[in-house]
Order: structure tokens, then sequence, then C-alpha cells
């Protein structure tokens, strides 16, 4: 897991007795057009330093220097100093664009945190959800199975974990059985099933989400169990379902589920939502939209 720590680029100045401020020079010398209390902006780099910069494509470090050397000549840092400030903003900027990469290339559905997730209004003790929402058992290659009945916050709360993945420097991969069996179909054509199965199982966290809530079959029943598979015991799936994952031979070849089901749950948290729709609870206390002017 990838921590990045964000240091100031700016440190309390230390002045000098008797040392004049250049800013004061050129205000004695020379009358200002700048309004007063406005900070003049840091002098560009030079030609030769933008090419070098940009041959070494540091991109983060080019952006952030003419503000972090106009900052470092003012305060007089140490060059070691200079060299560390550029350096974090070039690693910053970097984690930054890796994580939104990562997380269009996720393909979660909606954009759920955990900053909208009402944790009191879930029928997952909140001991589990804090447990879940710690990521251990991700570096444990662990799975997750959550079912209960539509509108209980499966799907919320499984793309908030994987939102808090994503954040945490790992990869995330989310389907639902529809578009997992149309993924794995598509590679079957061609005879890329075996590297489009290692492409998904990169990411540590990968999600089938509403499992049940269309008719499945030996196409569906054979593109779970290929990533079930793959994925056991070392990556983590987390699925989400209006059926216990007991009952998934009910939606798929009955051979085919008992295998898939086996390897799925093998090293498992499995998690009953219960309880009405939340959706339907915002619907009918007007909650669900915003009001009309």
């Amino acid at each position: 897991m990838t921590t990045t720590t964000t240091r100031s680029t700016t440190r309390p100045a230390t002045r000098r007795s008797g040392t004049r401020s250049p800013a004061t020079d050129s205000v004695n010398s020379t009358p200002s057009t700048m309004p007063l209390g406005a900070t003049p902006a840091p002098p560009p780099l030079g030609d030769d330093l933008l090419a070098v910069l940009t041959r070494m494509r540091l991109p983060y470090l080019r952006q952030a220097a003419p503000e972090v050397l106009a900052t470092a000549r003012a305060q007089r840092w140490d060059p070691a100093e200079v060299v560390r400030v550029l350096l974090s903003e070039e690693i910053t900027g970097r984690d930054a664009a890796t994580r939104r990469m990562r997380r269009k290339t996720a393909g979660l559905p909606a954009g759920k945190t955990f900053d909208s997730w009402r944790e009191a209004d879930s029928s997952i003790p909140p001991g589990t959800q804090s447990g879940l929402a710690s990521l251990e058992w991700i570096h444990r290659a662990e799975n997750l199975a959550i079912a209960g009945p539509s509108g209980t916050g499966k799907s919320h709360f499984v793309e908030a974990i994987a939102d808090k993945v994503i954040d945490a420097g790992m990869r995330v991969a989310w389907f639902t059985l529809e578009s997992l069996t149309a993924t794995i179909g598509r590679a079957a054509v061609d005879g890329t099933v075996t590297k489009t199965i290692q492409r998904i199982t990169r990411a540590e966290l990968i999600v089938v989400d509403d499992i049940g809530m269309l008719p499945a079959g030996q196409a569906a029943g054979e593109a779970f169990y290929r990533l079930v598979d793959a994925a056991y015991e070392r990556r983590s799936l987390a699925v989400t379902s209006n059926i216990h994952p007991s009952g998934f031979d009910t939606l798929m070849p009955k051979t085919l589920a008992t295998a898939t089901v086996d390897r799925l749950l093998h090293h498992a948290h499995v998690v009953l939502t219960e309880g009405s729709s939340l959706r339907l609870s915002d619907a009918t206390a007007g909650r669900g939209v915003m009001p009309l002017q």
C-alpha cells in the first residue's frame, strides 16, 4: 500500500536584524501598480530548465518549481531541502494521477463513498462495517459476500470500500455478472480468455455486483467460475446478491455453482442485510429529489 505524505512547500520566514527585504527595495525604487496585499507572481523558469524538466517527464515538479524556488530564495532554504520539496511535489502529483486513472479504469458505477454512507441506517453491524472498511481482509486475499433484499445498501457499501481501496494505492475491477459474461464472451471469440482473466486479476479487489438480478445461464456460470478460480487465494472478490451464495445453483448449472461457491466462500466474510429498501424510504420521505422551486 502506498502512503503519500504531502509536506508544505513553505516554512516560517526568519529575517536577520538589519537585513532589507528585496520586496521593500523594489517598492522604494519603483512605484508599484500591484493592489495592496497582493502577492507577486513568482518568476517563470528559464527555457533551458523547462526543456530539461519536460524531457525528464517531471510535470508536477515543473508546475511547482517557480513558487518553490521563489520561496527557497526568500527564506534561504538549504539546497537539500529545495530538492526534497520539489521531488515531493512530483511524487504527490504522480500518486494523485495514478488514483484518478485507477478510479476511471475500475468502472465504479455511481461514485458512492463512505462520505455518503449512512452507517446507522444499515443493518450491517457497526463492528463488521469498520472491520471491512479497514481493508485488512483484502491484504489477506479474503473474499466478501453480501446478500440481502434490494435497496439495503449492498452495492453502496462495496463501492465505498472500492473507493477506499483505490485511495490506498490498490486497484479495483468492477463488474456485474452480465458485464463479466460479456467480457469473457468477447475474449472467447478471439482466443484471449486466459489473458483477459490475468488482466482482471491484477486488481487487488474484484467486484461482481447484483448477482441474481437478471437470469443467468451456462455462459454466465462459466465466466463467474473462471474468475473465482483464478482469484482463489490470490485476490479478493466481493460479490453482492439478493440471493445467498448457497442458492447460486438456482441461477446457473448446479455443477458450476457448487465448484464456484466452494472456492468463493472458503476464505469469505458473509454478510446478510435485511430490512426495507433505503431507496424506497428516501423516496417516501421526499429525500430522493431536490425540492422544486
